[in-house]
């Protein structure tokens, strides 16, 4: 591991609180989202129909690669571990709202807020339980790659682990939410292919970011290839 100076290190923690805000952020904001639905058109070839939760979704993967790749494993279990607490808190926060009753000149009542974000719980419940699966099989499976290739082929364990991780994701949140009545069981199948391969696609072309990402880092921080930074 590369050893850092002081400004340096100043520097490396400004970084790494950046991409975990905006890590948090897209899985907060996934979780308050995610009932809406869309359809997209992709090419003429296949048409999704899929939650807008799952726009932001796949930024927490390619984050917590960055992170994997550059700050090292323990790094990036600490920003999921902070993005389960954050769902949480923010779901606390919802569930006090929603008990709080509306004034009558409210522009929002609480029939409309309950039916927006009522099934907030549920959603926020199967999606952590999904959330904790697929992330820490994510950044197990990048070290994995990692370790096997000796730092080589970033394209690999970038996806490589982001795809099987993806599906568990997909299908856990999917069965948890038909499990609890809040999604009908006939549209299991087809959403759990729209929802997987949407995030498939995604994964694939989000890794020229994740190059661009590394590289910035390697030249900033004189790292050599596979090399992590030694944080603490």
């Amino acid at each position: 591991m590369a050893k850092l100076l002081l400004k340096d290190k100043l520097a490396a923690q400004r970084v790494y609180l950046i991409l975990a805000g905006l890590f948090i952020a897209s899985l907060v904001v996934s979780n308050l989202i995610f009932q809406k639905f869309f359809s997209w058109d992709f090419f003429g070839i296949y048409t999704f129909e899929i939650s807008v939760g799952i726009l932001p979704y796949p930024v927490t993967f390619l984050i917590t690669d960055i992170i994997s790749e550059i700050y090292g494993k323990k790094k990036a279990n600490q920003v999921v571990t902070t993005g389960i607490f954050a769902s949480f808190f923010s779901l606390l926060i919802i569930y006090t709202a929603d008990a709080v009753p509306a004034t009558e000149w409210s522009p929002i009542d609480n029939d409309l807020f309950t039916k927006v974000f009522g099934a907030t719980t549920i959603a926020v419940f199967a999606s952590m339980v999904a959330y904790l699966l697929a992330q820490y099989i994510d950044i197990h499976l990048f070290h994995f790659w990692k370790r096997l290739t000796k730092g080589k082929h970033l394209w690999l364990r970038n996806n490589f682990s982001t795809f099987l991780s993806q599906f568990v994701d997909t299908f856990s949140v999917l069965f948890l939410l038909c499990s609890f009545n809040k999604i009908e069981w006939d549209l299991f199948g087809a959403l759990l292919f729209s929802g997987f391969l949407f995030k498939v696609i995604v994964a694939a072309l989000d890794t020229p970011l994740l190059y661009a990402a590394v590289y910035a880092f390697r030249k900033r921080f004189k790292l050599k290839q596979g090399e992590e930074l030694k944080y603490n």
